[in-house]
């Protein structure tokens, strides 16, 4: 099997993942990765959830806050700037406390509160996964391309979605029983039912949002999740590790990609001693890849000449993924 018969049989996998350590290169593959499908004339979109996102650099693009850019035809590009989506999300609060109780302004106790929780170390993420959550429930495009954070916070993203799922739960389960209390005051039934009515179809918006998402995520006909790997000892271990735990949270594995690969052929050359180190290094390692995950390589990316930005070097990673457009 390989990476471009994967999505010649699996045509339904309309969500694709690359994850792995850092700085192995999942950008650039998801950035190839859209490139390939939009040339095969399909809607893509492209979009990171890591908030220090490249997708920038690497198309030369400015494209942070901005919502889906089109790059190309049929390619679009998205970074999710966290702390503009979390400003959005006080606004939201304060009209909803607003309407809801009737008030002309938020008290400064609540203002107070507001601000505090927006500066919680879990606010960031949190807001990047309902963004995320947005952008896959709105279902605007033929595949979606997920440029994951470094695998330890990719795991945390996807138990996310069961943590808050059990919390709604809890919250919706409070709420109703707080509605058959709020009965007996019959003076202020009918205001009561309103304001609770709200706040039950707010918490069931909530839950159907994560409960679309994180099926999504584990979906094995609909998501492709890859592991980029490099031909290196600290690598290896933690991809195993990590593979363990996305198993746990039953993400579909497609497979794994190898990245910058020194050519082997280099060795039939005079090179520095260093290189031919390097080569012996890699052969010994990539057979431990070999041994290790089989035929759920799919493939080999060499290591290129510069670094990956413009379009014209995305096209030479996709050609190496994927095979020449034909």
């Amino acid at each position: 099997m390989s990476l471009t018969n994967i999505f010649k049989e699996f045509p339904e996998r309309k969500y694709i993942m690359y994850g792995g350590k850092g700085g192995l290169g999942k950008t650039t593959f998801s950035a190839a990765t859209a490139y390939h499908l939009a040339k095969q004339g399909h809607r893509v979109l492209v979009f990171s959830v890591d908030p220090q996102a490249s997708l920038s650099d690497i198309f030369e693009r400015d494209i942070f806050g901005q919502g889906p850019v089109e790059i190309m035809p049929n390619l679009f590009a998205q970074e999710i700037d966290a702390d503009q989506h979390i400003r959005e999300y006080q606004d939201e609060i304060r009209q909803k406390i607003i309407d809801m109780y009737g008030l002309e302004e938020i008290p400064e106790e609540i203002e107070s509160y507001i601000q505090a929780a927006a500066a919680e170390p879990a606010m960031e993420e949190s807001a990047i996964f309902d963004q995320v959550v947005d952008i896959v429930v709105s279902a605007e495009y033929d595949y979606y391309v997920y440029d994951l954070v470094p695998l330890g916070h990719a795991l945390y993203y996807l138990s996310m979605a069961s943590v808050y799922d059990e919390w709604i739960d809890k919250i919706t389960k409070l709420r109703e029983e707080m509605e058959e209390y709020s009965q007996v005051a019959s003076v202020i039934k009918r205001d009561r039912e309103s304001e609770e009515d709200m706040i039950l179809k707010e918490l069931l918006d909530i839950k159907y949002r994560i409960n679309t998402s994180s099926s999504i995520l584990t979906d094995k006909e609909k998501t492709a999740f890859f592991f980029v790997i490099t031909p290196e000892e600290m690598v290896l271990l933690d991809t195993q590790k990590a593979a363990g735990l996305f198993a746990k949270y039953q993400v579909p594995l497609s497979g794994f990609i190898v990245n910058r690969v020194i050519p082997p052929e280099l060795a039939q050359q005079r090179i520095p001693d260093y290189l031919m180190n390097r080569l012996d290094m890699q052969e010994g390692y990539l057979n431990r890849i070999d041994d290790l995950f089989g035929d759920q390589v799919l493939a080999r990316i060499p290591e290129f000449e510069r670094d990956i930005t413009g379009l014209p070097m995305i096209e030479k990673v996709a050609e190496a993924m994927f095979g020449p457009e034909v």
